[in-house]
């Protein structure tokens, strides 16, 4: 395969972005000073004083109540680095022609990397590819694929928009490789990272698209198969996982979840707004804590709730939503999903497949899981803004009345 330009970069964001750094560091945070070169040489313009502009009201609001003025400054310099990644992946997507080659040496080298974590998993070296997850509540620990991420959830964030991609590919008979190859490529990286939030949303995605669009896919015989193949292998598993193994961890992880009692789940959802609605009381509730003050404000707050020892480090909010609450308030919160729902409509999101599945999901993850600085997270908000593949195009001539009206109403 030849390769292509870019291929590095995206190989350094994909696979390796933050191995043997310290925690919250990554490459593409290194390379900031020469993405900002290529993004100001390609673009001709200057990128950065909009980004102030933006942060300038919550900043002459936050700084004169600031607890820790030098992790402030460090957050918001961690800040402009991922706002100078984001302007390189759109500018890359406006200058490269053929981004899913690229995509296909991910997808590749990703389920080769995975085919190796399997035998690795049972081996003295699990640590590298793997992350221990322990739960309470009748779960038995188990391990989760990270491969050399950090975190399972954060790889299956990453790795979610190639899904959509090739899943898309095949229902839309667009697949250039074996079908049942390329299944397998895109969910065994899920069903190794088992990651409930991840998967949950994909699946909420996947339906909604389905609903909305139901009268055009369901023409599809190959949709018709898929859906008939899904449900009759998930139906096989989940029998003989409930005749031969009624106490597995999966059942009764799901249960847990159901019934509220899910550690991991309450962490990620309701108990990330309620820590941070306790953080917020200590400064504004309008404009936020600010920057890095979380592991400041919220230190003694989040160890008291959950237990922890006074010498635990790792202080925050594991939910993209709830972390923007606290550190920007209730205006920041607001000012965040109103500029996502502006973009959707602006960018008329509905036309493309692939930019509505990506976009009902991360829609959906931000109040479940991820954090502020996710770069995998903000590399899908792009996505989902821009027409990069306008072979997932949903025609006009095609489209149900509902998105007809809204075509012509927003024209």
């Amino acid at each position: 395969m030849k390769l292509n330009k870019y291929f590095p970069f995206a190989f350094i964001y994909f696979f390796v972005n933050s191995l043997a750094l310290p925690f919250g560091l990554t490459f593409t945070a290194l390379l900031c000073p020469l993405l900002y070169w290529w993004v100001v040489s390609s673009a001709k313009k200057e990128i950065l004083l909009p980004f102030f502009v933006g942060l300038s009201p919550f900043a002459i609001m936050q700084i004169i109540h600031v607890v820790d003025t030098r992790t402030y400054i460090v957050s918001l310099l961690n800040y402009t680095a991922v706002y100078i990644f984001c302007q390189a992946f759109y500018t890359f997507l406006k200058n490269c022609r053929q981004p899913e080659k690229i995509f296909r040496k991910i997808l590749v080298i990703n389920f080769l990397l995975c085919v190796i974590a399997i035998p690795v998993y049972f081996t003295s070296f699990q640590e590298i590819l793997w992350m221990p997850h322990t739960v309470v509540n009748g779960v038995a620990n188990y391990n989760r694929l990270k491969l050399f991420t950090y975190e399972a959830s954060y790889y299956a964030v990453l790795f979610t928009p190639l899904f959509f991609f090739y899943l898309l590919q095949v229902i839309l008979r667009q697949n250039t490789m074996n079908s049942w190859l390329l299944l397998a490529m895109l969910f065994l990286p899920y069903l190794l990272s088992f990651s409930i939030g991840v998967i949950g949303a994909a699946l909420i995605a996947i339906a909604a698209t389905c609903l909305l669009y139901c009268r055009i896919l369901f023409r599809k015989k190959r949709v018709l198969t898929l859906v008939v193949i899904t449900t009759g292998f998930t139906a096989c598993t989940l029998l003989i996982l409930l005749l031969f193994f009624p106490g597995n961890s999966i059942f009764t992880r799901m249960a847990n979840i159901i019934a509220g009692n899910d550690t991991s789940g309450n962490g990620r959802t309701s108990e990330a707004f309620m820590l941070a609605g306790q953080i917020l009381q200590q400064k504004s509730a309008v404009w936020g804590v600010g920057p890095g003050q979380i592991k400041i404000l919220g230190a003694d707050i989040i160890r008291s709730y959950y237990l922890y020892a006074l010498d635990y480090n790792t202080i925050a909010l594991p939910n993209a939503a709830a972390e923007t609450f606290a550190i920007f308030g209730w205006m920041g919160l607001a000012l965040r999903l109103t500029i996502e729902l502006l973009l959707f409509f602006y960018t008329r999101v509905w036309r493309n497949y692939y930019r509505l599945l990506l976009f009902l999901f991360i829609f959906l993850y931000q109040f479940t899981g991820s954090f502020i600085t996710n770069i995998a997270e903000y590399v899908i908000w792009i996505l989902a803004f821009t027409n990069a593949f306008p072979a997932f195009d949903i025609s006009n001539r095609h489209s149900p009345s509902l998105i007809k009206t809204k075509q012509t109403a927003l024209a």
